[in-house]
């Protein structure tokens, strides 16, 4: 099972709103609080809770019980949260250069990973300021792997079967692949995969254990397609209301939750690919003739990407192609 070790006791003081503080800031989510991600946040929250001497208290709010995940954003800027946490693809629509994190199979690894989000973090940050918000870290899931119920060698064997899909990404993989996309949330795959709905689906190991998925979904090929980011963000307006000390405790505390939530996510993923091998699911790399066809695949969604976005595109691309160390 994947390890709690991120203030375990913090969990239960800051869900259930003992020890109020003058201050009580919002932080919705629809994640888990359970999630490595969530354990995250609260561990963060404390944090700045003691840096602020008590003058600042975060009270995390997750599994969309504020505002279902899409309209995060929007409860952020409306005042009914003053923190939100949202997957960045979910944001495309709104903001094209967070569709960096959809581009698919241009990271390998997590270095690779941090590399784009270096040279990405510059326009997100000045995207969120234009809507009245600031960008205050983004941690990744791991990466993203593809779950069959049955051997996949070729892109055909996919063919015929029902992909969830959760972005315009993965609705289009899934009907490039001759798949069938269909559409589930995180927090409803464990019951799409006993009630037989899916067949397949492109998601992290850490998705794959949360949701017990081993009963239907026997392979898992570990194709790396990308690093999605879980980005958090406050309320411009909401942090200039607070006094200096508690803002700056509050700012000061960013970079050390990204650096906790990326290893907290290289060590999700090898526990989370354990766990499943242990519930006996076949954990390989893609065969040959697979990783080709999905290279390919990645090739056309950048270009795609570069001419739908513009220059933006070429400003993470270009300088994320020439740091490449391989």
């Amino acid at each position: 099972m994947l390890r709690r070790t991120m203030l375990q006791g913090a969990a239960g003081a800051l869900l259930t709103g003992q020890a109020r503080a003058a201050t009580t800031w919002r932080l919705a989510t629809g994640y888990r609080a359970e999630s490595f991600h969530g354990q995250n946040l609260l561990a963060w929250a404390r944090l700045v809770e003691q840096a602020a001497g008590g003058a600042l208290r975060i009270e995390l709010q997750p599994n969309g019980s504020l505002a279902p995940l899409a309209q995060i954003p929007a409860a952020v800027r409306e005042g009914r949260a003053e923190i939100g946490e949202v997957i960045m693809t979910g944001l495309t629509k709104e903001m094209p250069i967070a569709g960096a994190d959809a581009v698919p199979f241009i990271t390998r690894h997590y270095d690779d990973a941090q590399r784009l989000w270096r040279h990405q973090r510059p326009l997100a940050e000045a995207a969120f300021a234009a809507r009245g918000l600031r960008l205050l870290f983004a941690v990744p899931w791991p990466p993203q792997g593809l779950y069959s119920s049955k051997p996949v060698s070729a892109a055909q064997d996919l063919r015929g079967l029902r992909m969830r899909t959760y972005n315009a990404t993965t609705v289009r993989i899934a009907e490039l692949l001759g798949a069938t996309p269909v559409d589930v949330a995180m927090v409803d795959v464990g019951r799409a995969v006993a009630e037989g709905r899916i067949d397949a689906m492109i998601t992290s190991a850490v998705t794959g254990v949360e949701n017990r998925v081993w009963d239907g979904l026997k392979y898992l090929y570990e194709i790396n397609a990308w690093f999605p980011k879980n980005a958090v963000f406050a309320s411009e307006a909401a942090l200039r209301s607070l006094p200096a000390a508690a803002r700056e405790a509050l700012l000061a505390s960013t970079a050390d939750a990204e650096a906790r939530g990326w290893a907290a996510s290289r060590q999700a993923a090898r526990e989370s690919v354990d766990e499943l091998r242990r519930h006996a699911v076949k954990v390989e790399l893609p065969a040959p003739p697979l990783a080709l066809h999905l290279r390919r695949l990645g090739e056309r969604f950048a270009l795609e990407w570069i001419r739908e976005v513009g220059p933006q595109a070429n400003a993470i691309f270009i300088p994320y192609h020439s740091s490449s160390t391989s």
